[in-house]
């Protein structure tokens, strides 16, 4: 939904409030709850503010890129957001700013949900329980995020913790925070609606995609066969694949059948470089965009996010999601009947000829200035081509090769790729391979490569057992007092 309630209070533990992720720690429980919560407008309101910390999504995608053999960081130089870098090297450590972005903007969310759960007793009145649904629903995606970057994180549910709690809150063990995101996520199900009137707001098919996600992320495939099947079976959201997969990702095509769950962003709003987390606009389209750019259907950008030569090499011959996904700059500007006019600049942080074509800025998509911040492009969590291959990868697992087929194939037949005959092993890495197809640009790749043991063989300078988690920020460690370990290796 587009957020209008952004002076709403944080009230969170961890606040972040700016690019230089200088940690201000309001006093001690601030907000008097006393104060709000006396409303059905001031329940309204704070389900809006969860909502609003998932638009950070562009760490999402550059570090799920950056990190695997998708993409390099690119940018203004090697130090023009250093941290993108070291990640993109496998050198980074507990000093790490986008690391520390994460952790704070996924804990904010999930202060913000329970600051709700905490304050749920308070009023009755229609519509309460869906509120509660959406965010029992988000803190189980901030819990995601978290476990998927992190691993073990102190799990805090249905109440907001002291500053004085945080040295005698520690590291819970994933498989709980696991536990927890799917309790949350089974009663969101059954709390939210298979269709809304209010674009971007959540469903019980979002919910169920999640779950299934949730699930294979944890190998429990015939749970999530068995969740995602029945999603794809009963469809009661309407999802289907969108036929031109070539325009996909342009600003006309968003929020259609193909969106099951999205964040949604405005060009309306500015902002600034000092605080991307003020945003209303995706910022993420800004920075993958060309640099100093002059010429047709794009406009300039910072030349972050880069595709590599080996992701553009895997496609193969007339897959047109290849063009879809890695803009070849130089090809394209030499099919243009003015290409002698049309200039733009490399960047010193890396340059592969290559950039993100799926969120990237085009001269039609621009926000209100600065409209390197304020793109409307949507960021699609999951979209329903994801949700098929994660069911064809679940009913492989289990030995349903048929059903698996069936599902991989819908994805290639949309692109008109022939269809995949094969069984066991061979249909598994098709899948997988499939994945890469379908789904690179988008933030998923480095956890793909991770979940299934493939990180290693895949990603220069991947360290097996190190590398699957990122590091605890350092600074997180020593603001909790020594008793949050970091994660081996680093």
């Amino acid at each position: 939904m587009k957020n209008t309630y952004k002076w709403f209070l944080f009230m969170s533990l961890w606040i972040f409030t700016a690019c230089d992720s200088l940690l201000d720690i309001d006093p001690e429980f601030t907000q008097d709850a006393e104060n709000f919560f006396n409303t059905e407008e001031d329940f309204d309101r704070a389900i809006i503010g969860v909502y609003d910390m998932m638009q950070p999504a562009y760490l999402n995608i550059w570090i799920g890129e950056i990190a695997s053999d998708n993409s390099i960081a690119g940018g203004e130089s090697v130090n023009d957001t250093r941290g993108l870098h070291e990640i993109g090297s496998m050198t980074h450590g507990g000093v790490n700013e986008e690391l520390r972005a994460v952790m704070r903007v996924n804990y904010t969310g999930i202060a913000r949900a329970n600051y709700i759960f905490e304050n749920q007793d308070k009023l009755d009145f229609d519509g309460k329980e869906l509120i509660l649904a959406e965010a029992r629903f988000l803190r189980a995606y901030f819990y995601f995020n978290l476990v998927k970057y992190f691993g073990d994180m102190p799990l805090i549910v249905d109440r907001r913790i002291s500053i004085n709690e945080i040295a005698s809150t520690p590291r819970t063990p994933k498989a709980q925070v696991y536990a927890q995101i799917e309790t949350d996520l089974r009663s969101a199900i059954a709390g939210l609606p298979p269709t809304v009137s209010v674009t971007g707001r959540l469903t019980s098919g979002a919910g169920k995609a999640l779950l299934g996600k949730v699930l294979l992320y944890q190998g429990k495939y015939p749970e999530a066969a068995t969740v995602l099947g029945e999603l794809i079976d009963n469809n009661q959201g309407g999802y289907a694949l969108f036929s031109d997969y070539s325009t996909l990702f342009y600003a006309n095509n968003q929020n259609v059948a193909e969106d099951v769950f999205t964040i949604q962003f405005s060009g309306l709003q500015g902002g600034d470089y000092g605080c991307l987390i003020c945003l209303n606009g995706n910022a993420a389209v800004g920075f993958h965009g060309i640099r100093l750019y002059n010429g047709p259907l794009y406009a300039d950008g910072n030349s972050y996010n880069l595709p590599t030569q080996d992701l553009y090499d895997s496609f193969a011959d007339g897959d047109i999601r290849r063009d879809a996904t890695a803009l070849n700059l130089d090809e394209f500007i030499a099919a243009q009947p003015n290409s002698e006019d049309i200039t733009y600049a490399i960047g010193g942080g890396g340059h592969t000829g290559f950039f993100n074509n799926k969120y990237i800025k085009r001269l039609d998509e621009r926000g209100l200035p600065d409209d390197d911040l304020t793109s409307p492009l949507n960021y699609r969590v999951i979209r329903w081509a994801d949700v098929l291959l994660m069911a064809a990868e679940a009913f492989q697992r289990t030995g349903n090769d048929g059903r698996a087929r069936t599902e991989l194939n819908k994805v290639r037949s949309r692109v008109s790729m022939p269809a995949i005959n094969s069984s066991g092993d061979a249909l598994l890495q098709a899948i997988l391979e499939e994945r890469r197809f379908e789904l690179s640009g988008e933030g998923y790749r480095f956890f793909d490569l991770v979940r299934t043991g493939q990180a290693a063989s895949k990603i220069s300078g991947f360290v097996t057992g190190k590398h699957e988690v990122f590091p605890i920020p350092q600074v997180e460690i020593d603001l909790a007092g020594g008793v949050w370990s970091q994660n081996p290796g680093y």
